[in-house]
C-alpha cells in the first residue's frame, strides 16, 4: 500500500470556505473602525483651531482669526476646516472629510450663529451631524 501524505481536496475546500466567513464578519468591524478614525480626526482639529483662536485673540487685539490660513493652521490629512465667522463677538468652524460622505463636525464660541442649522447645545462643544 502506498503512503500519502497531505490534504485532500475537500479538506482543503472547508478550510478555504471558513477563512471566508471571517473575512466576511471581520471587514465590517473594520469599516466601521475607519468612520470612527475620520470623525475623530475632524473633532480634534476642531478642538486645536479653537485653542489656536484663544492664542490669536491674545495676541491680536482681541480678535478672532476668520480663516484658517492667519491662524497657521494646517488639519489632519484628508480633513477641509472652515471658519464660518469670526471677529469681536465669537467665531464658528466646520469640519469635513473627504473619505466621509454626509458627515460634517462644527463648533462655535462666542456671540455667533451655530454652523449647524439646529443649534448646537453649548458654545465650545464640538459635534457632528
Amino acid at each position: 500500500m502506498q503512503d500519502r501524505k497531505g490534504f485532500t481536496l475537500i479538506e482543503l475546500l472547508i478550510v478555504v470556505v471558513i477563512i471566508g466567513i471571517l473575512a466576511a464578519i471581520a471587514v465590517p468591524k473594520f469599516s466601521a473602525t475607519r468612520e470612527k478614525a475620520y470623525v475623530s480626526a475632524m473633532k480634534s482639529d476642531l478642538r486645536n483651531i479653537a485653542s489656536q483662536q484663544e492664542l490669536y485673540y491674545a495676541d491680536n487685539t482681541y480678535v478672532y482669526a476668520s480663516t484658517t490660513t492667519a491662524l497657521s493652521f494646517s488639519p489632519s490629512s484628508g480633513v477641509t476646516l472652515a471658519i464660518t465667522s469670526g471677529g469681536a463677538t465669537g467665531w464658528s468652524a466646520t469640519a469635513v472629510h473627504s473619505a466621509l460622505t454626509g458627515t460634517t463636525c462644527g463648533t462655535y464660541h462666542g456671540d455667533v450663529a451655530s454652523p449647524q442649522s439646529t443649534a448646537l447645545p453649548n458654545p465650545g462643544l464640538v459635534e457632528c451631524w
